[in-house]
Formats: C-alpha cells, structure tokens, sequence
C-alpha cells in the first residue's frame, strides 16, 4: 500500500509505525473472510482492509475522527483473526490501537457514551470498585428487560446489567495483593501471577486452581502488591494515559520481584491480558526510563499452558469420562499464537477434547465490546454456542475470563487451569454437576 506520509509527520514514531504497518498491506482481502464483523455485516468498512483505508485516510490527513471512522472502529472487536489470516504479516493490533487513541484524542462522543466509557475505565481495571458496581447491579438487574435492545446508553445498560452474575463470590484469600505461596517440596522455579481485575471477582476460583497446581509442581508463586490491571480494558477504548499508568506499575512490580528473588515467568492465566503484557516492550519502547524494563518483562510473560506445558505437567486422577468443547479465545489463538498447547493438556489430563466449527470466530466477548456494541455481541455468542452445541459435550473449556461469561448461562463453562488442577489432586470445578 502506498502512503504520502510527510516528513515532519514520519518524525512522530507513532505515525512511524503506522507508516510501515499500512505499507505492508498488499490489498489482497483475505483477512475479510474470517473477520467476524464483515462475516456477519457483509460491509468492507466493516473488515480489516477497509478499516485500513479509512484510518490511513485519518491519520495521512491529520484529521480528527468521523463518525464514519468512529462507527467502524468501534465495531472491531481486536479479535486479530486477520492477523493469523493475513499472508504479508500486517500488525492490524498496533494500527488499530493506534486509531483508538486518536479517536479518544480528536472526537466528542455523544455525552451518555462518554459518560459510559468513563465509568467502564474507572471501575473495571480496579476490583474494589468493580465488586461494589456488581453489588449495585445485581439489585438492578431484574429491570434489566424493562430497558430497550440495541446500542443506545439505555441499550448498553441492559446489556451490562444482563452480564452481571447471578451470584457473587467473595474474595479469595489465595490471590490477595502481596502473597508468597511457597512450592510444596523443593523450589524449582519461581514466577509471578498476574491477579488481574475483573476475574478476581468474577471467578477467584481460576487464580486459586493455578496457584494450587504450580505449587503442587514445586513452582512458587508471588502476587506481588502492586501489580493489577494488566491495562488491556482501558488501552482498547484508547485511554492511554490510565492504560500506560496500569502497565508501569505492572513492570515496576514484577521488576522488583525479578531483581530481588528472580522470576522464571510472568504466568497469566487471562489470554486477553497475556497480549497485553506480552506488548509492554512495544507499549513502552519510546520511554527511556521504561523500555529495557518492559521488554524483559514481556519477555517473561506467559500464558499458563506455554508455561504448564514447558514444566512437563501430568494428571494424577483417573481420567473423568467427560467431553470437553475447547474454545480458542481469540486473545490466545490469534493475539499469542497458543492452539496446541490447551488442547494437548486436556487431552493428557484424560479429557475427550472436541473444537466446534469456525473455531477462529470471537465469540464477541472482547473486553468491554459485549456491552458497548451489544447487538454484534449476542449474534456471535449465539453463533458460537450453536456451533459448539453441535458437538454434544459435557462443558466447555476455555482460557479468558471474558469468554466465560460470555458463554455462561448452558453449558458449565469451566477455564482450562481449574480442569487441569483437578486432574492433578485439586477440587472438582464447582459449576459442574456431580
């Protein structure tokens, strides 16, 4: 693709970037084809390639976003499909960030959306915040049908109403800011966990089967104090500054803990923050005080099947009969390049592992996307679960926080780590029957 960047604005190494990316575009337009928008929309605007036009219109100009611009962006889900689709190795992930910030930075959204993104951005990367939200929404909830379908705000709040859990767990007294979990017998190795934000109150249970398998396999395991949200939720509805503040204090963090005890891994068990922090030493590579320090820990950074597979995990249970749909959360399949590792471990721990078809489709979970564009959401949740229905199993597995509750509601949705700690001498995942 040819671009006409000028010099002065080449000097700016954003627009850099996005130069190279937009010149390794070849036009061809076979990311349009698993591209989940234009798979449902059928409209160009509303694939990769046409994405690609109209923010290399954008940004070529130096002019402030459309609502044009605006209203396709926003339908992307970064699911980054076309990124494993795409044969010239187009960073789509970058480019389209990049839009985010200067959409953020250049356009007034209506005042009820701005209202909206503001609260997600403050109350979801922080788990105080977001269990007392979920208490308010929880008595909220039922007049959840009274509100209008759609992406109006009132749609919106209906759809993040509808989201809410029918019930709450309390906090987790394994995953708590500042621990140290020591390895059972010899120490062979030491990592960080990231906690995250919004799965220690969804789910605890997830942060609570990992730390009791690694420990079990001689791994220890800190949660150090001021590590949290790995800065994806804000980052993707391009507020930089929250998002760049959450991913220093994750590098300080796990810096210290690497300088003072060492750390063989940074172990993420949400894959959707595992592509973000696997990012940091891109995120930050301007910052001179930041850079060398990110990228060691992006380079430490791995999803807990790289990390469960390169120790040698092995079930000790008797295999429990049970046929497991594996669903490939885009942030792991397509954003880390992880397909065989989740697979292969359920399929050694003595599960029946099965993928349903379009298995490379988003289920239209995508971070904050299922409420803030509800209706693409729901149609690719119910296309999703269609398919997997279709293969008859017994619950579903997957390694995203997000995807489980998007997916929630039929089938147990179980993640792939409480499934391999059972087999491995921990509890029976709760939600599935007896």
């Amino acid at each position: 693709m040819q671009t006409s960047f000028t010099e002065a604005q080449l000097r700016d190494p954003e627009i850099k970037v996005a130069n190279d990316i937009l010149r390794s575009c070849v036009h061809c337009g076979m990311c349009t084809a698993t591209c989940p928008t234009f798979v449902l929309l059928g409209d160009e605007l509303d694939s990769p390639r046409g994405r690609i036009y109209l923010i290399k219109d954008m940004l070529e100009n130096a002019r402030p976003a459309t609502e044009e611009v605006v209203r396709h962006v926003d339908r992307c889900l970064s699911c980054l499909s076309c990124m494993t689709t795409c044969p010239s190795g187009v960073h789509y992930m970058h480019l389209v960030d990049h839009a985010r910030r200067h959409i953020e930075d250049t356009y007034e959204r209506p005042a009820g959306e701005r209202w909206l993104r503001r609260v997600l951005g403050f109350v979801l990367p922080h788990p105080g915040r977001f269990r007392v939200a979920l208490l308010g929404a929880w008595v909220a909830r039922p007049l959840a049908r009274l509100l209008p379908s759609g992406t109006s705000l009132a749609g919106r709040l209906r759809a993040m109403l509808a989201l809410t859990p029918a019930r709450l767990p309390g906090p987790s007294v394994l995953d708590r800011p500042g621990a140290t979990h020591a390895a059972q017998g010899p120490r062979k190795l030491r990592v960080a966990l990231l906690a995250g934000c919004a799965q220690q109150v969804l789910a605890p249970q997830i942060n609570e089967a990992t730390i009791r398998l690694l420990t079990r396999l001689g791994v220890e395991v800190v949660v150090p104090k001021a590590a949290g949200c790995c800065g994806a939720l804000t980052h993707h509805m391009g507020q930089h500054d929250p998002a760049i503040a959450s991913v220093k204090a994750n590098v300080a963090a796990w810096t210290q803990e690497l300088e003072n005890g060492g750390l063989d891994a940074v172990v993420i068990n949400a894959s959707g923050c595992g592509t973000t922090v696997k990012d940091y030493g891109f995120m930050l590579r301007e910052d001179a005080a930041w850079a060398e320090k990110a990228a060691r820990i992006s380079a430490l950074a791995c999803d807990i099947s790289e990390f469960l597979t390169r120790i040698g995990y092995a079930p000790t249970a008797a295999p429990p009969g049970l046929t497991v749909a594996y669903h490939a959360a885009c942030s792991l399949q397509h954003g880390q390049k992880i397909t065989n590792e989740p697979k292969a471990l359920l399929k050694r721990a003595g599960f029946t592992v099965k993928e349903a078809a379009e298995a490379h489709l988003c289920c239209g979970s995508a971070g904050t996307y299922n409420i803030l564009q509800p209706e693409i959401a729901g149609q690719l949740r119910d296309r999703k679960l269609a398919n997997i229905a279709r293969v008859k199993p017994d619950l579903i597995a997957t390694g995203n926080i997000g995807c489980m509750t998007q997916l929630s509601g039929g089938t147990p949705v179980v993640h792939t780590v409480e499934l391999l700690d059972w087999m491995a001498g921990g509890p029976k995942p709760a939600n599935l029957p007896a």
